[in-house]
């Protein structure tokens, strides 16, 4: 039985607990109104359930998802993420703020990664997922590069970018029509477990819920802690490198050399690329200007073209991935503790994956359990059981 259904015709625990106490009250209290938060906070809204987002920023969409390339990719390693991502862009593909833009996506592979990356093509197939394998005579008619140690490559005509602020602020607009309320500037301090639900303490005052979503990006970690909850999602910051506008006309698919790990793509007249350094952990804020020079020197090994395009650093940024240990992200039930569930860990495919993961998590709290897709491989658990199975596809 879930959530919803506990509530029927009579009040229930959760809301009997609520009315007991005169601060804010919800069936679900969402915690991080970036893409992910906001998608479920609609999906929740949409079950009749009483839903308020908390967000420790005076915006929503501050953090990384504002932040992101904003890059939508059905080329992954297993079976959820490709058909999280594949729903999702097929949800994006219908909404209009969405502002979905086929622009594909060319990954170059090397040799040695080549037969794991068959493999990883034919899943793609056997789900349903439109994926290209290209000659490298054939993928540099698309881009010009340099084929040494390079067996072949992919592409996604279906992949392309999206604009996240704009999904995210439609997610929030729906949810607030349904009813949902959104409170910014509302740090969590401390979440308590009580009997039938959760007493959560914020910058701004007490609030009370039946149950406690955890979409706090980055910051899930953190949050947990503040629950008592062992959540392993770190911080990891990562740079967007921005030329100025090039010479010549252009629309670049989103580009990654496997290899190197160095990607870039069209953005108007200009190109955004960059590389992720593995090292760069932490809260740690800001341009990493000495990092641009090792993600050159891979980039221009590659692509020599690049050589003519200024870098632009005002139009450069940066941002947080939100990190897992198997680079996939924690979906459902927090186990052995009630009323708490997590959307969170997406190591850098948030953006990717949400409207798949609102529809998911509103039936793991509504119904009891996710069903319109087996997210099994990514609960908690598998870290509990040793199950864990790296996503290979991670950039």
């Amino acid at each position: 039985m879930g959530f919803a259904s506990s509530l029927g015709n009579d009040i229930s625990p959760q809301a009997r607990y609520a009315s007991s106490v005169s601060e804010p009250t919800a069936d679900v209290v969402v915690i991080g109104a970036g893409i992910v938060g906001a998608s479920c906070a609609y999906r929740l809204a949409e079950r009749g359930l009483s839903v308020r987002i908390l967000e420790a920023a005076p915006i929503p969409a501050g953090g990384s998802t504002g932040r992101s390339a904003a890059g939508v990719r059905v080329q992954f390693s297993q079976a959820t993420n490709i058909l999280l991502s594949w729903k999702s862009i097929q949800a994006y593909r219908e909404m209009p703020e969405a502002a979905y833009t086929q622009l594909g996506y060319l990954l170059l592979v090397p040799v040695a990664e080549w037969p794991a990356h068959r493999k990883s093509v034919a899943l793609q197939r056997d789900l349903g997922v439109p994926v290209e394998v290209l000659p490298l005579e054939a993928a540099q008619r698309v881009v010009e590069f340099v084929p040494d140690g390079l067996a072949g490559a992919t592409y996604g005509p279906a992949d392309g970018v999206v604009d996240p602020h704009g999904i995210t602020l439609g997610y929030l607009r729906r949810a607030r029509e349904l009813g949902a309320h959104l409170h910014l500037e509302t740090e969590l301090l401390q979440a308590r477990a009580l009997s039938g639900g959760w007493r959560l303490e914020t910058s701004r005052g007490g609030f009370s819920a039946g149950c406690v979503l955890n979409a706090a990006g980055a910051w899930a970690g953190e949050v947990g802690r503040r629950a008592g909850l062992e959540i392993p999602v770190q911080p990891a910051r990562r740079m967007v490198y921005a030329t100025g506008p090039l010479p010549w006309p252009h629309r670049y698919p989103l580009t990654i050399d496997l290899d190197s790990g160095f990607w870039f793509r069209s953005e108007g007249a200009r190109l955004i690329f960059g590389r992720s350094n593995p090292a760069d952990e932490g809260f740690v804020e800001g341009m990493d200007w000495d990092w641009l020079e090792p993600t050159l020197e891979v980039g221009l090994a590659r692509f020599p073209w690049l050589e003519q395009a200024a870098l632009d650093r005002k139009a450069s940024w940066w941002g947080y991935y939100e990190v897992t240990p198997d680079h996939n992200p924690i979906l459902g039930w927090m186990p052995g503790v009630e009323g708490w569930a997590n959307a969170c860990g997406f190591s850098g495919h948030g953006v990717q994956q949400a409207a798949m993961v609102g529809v998911l998590m509103a039936e793991e709290i509504a119904d009891g359990r996710a069903r319109s897709l087996e997210i099994g491989p990514l609960r908690y658990e598998r870290f509990l059981q040793r199950q864990a199975v790296l996503e290979r596809n991670i950039v």
